[in-house]
């Protein structure tokens, strides 16, 4: 496993997830939701993050689920917002469907939180949420969260979706700030 020391702005960042362990672990969430009983699913994907979770997990999903998109904004530069802005709304009807929220990456709460009282708000029969990166240092949230890809310390991260300023995204493995002293991730 290469240890290289990736530059982005001003950042240097070093892996912390290789794209071998996300994919096991994308499959094992994805056999935990087609053990769930329901007619119809919706998938929320919450972008721009949640874009290529989106895409690996829904194909292992044995049913055809309906992918929806949302678009938030919650981060400014390398910090979380309390103020969540919402870009791009839900597109669905989810009166009496079971919807299932899909995050790159859940830290304080505040935009899962949003999500899940919107799903509700809506009609949602049943509302689940899965997340391929949780921070439980920083949760404060009230939103269930059912299906964890990894826990990760309360670092700031790139790479699977997830951006530093707009670069990063693309990257297939995912990249811890590099000044920040970890452990190692601990499996959902």
């Amino acid at each position: 496993m290469n240890k290289t020391i990736l530059k982005i702005h001003d950042k240097e960042f070093e892996p912390l997830i290789f794209e071998s362990e996300i994919n096991e672990k994308i499959r094992a969430i994805a056999h935990q939701i087609n053990a769930l009983e329901f007619e119809e699913l919706i998938c929320l994907s919450v972008l721009n993050g949640a874009y290529m979770f989106t895409a690996e997990l829904c194909k292992h999903l044995h049913n055809l689920p309906v992918i929806s998109f949302i678009k938030i904004a919650s981060y400014q530069g390398m910090q979380t917002s309390e103020t969540i802005t919402e870009l791009v709304g839900i597109q669905e009807n989810l009166k009496n469907k079971t919807v299932l929220i899909l995050e790159d990456i859940i830290d304080t709460g505040n935009s899962i939180d949003n999500v899940y009282n919107a799903c509700i708000q809506q009609g949602a029969n049943k509302v689940y949420i899965a997340t391929l990166l949780y921070k439980p240092d920083a949760y404060k949230g009230n939103a269930p969260i059912q299906f964890i890809g990894f826990s990760i310390p309360n670092s700031f991260v790139v790479g699977y979706g997830m951006d530093y300023n707009g670069l990063g995204r693309n990257l297939k493995d995912i990249y811890v700030l590099h000044t920040v002293k970890f452990h190692h991730v601990v499996n959902g």
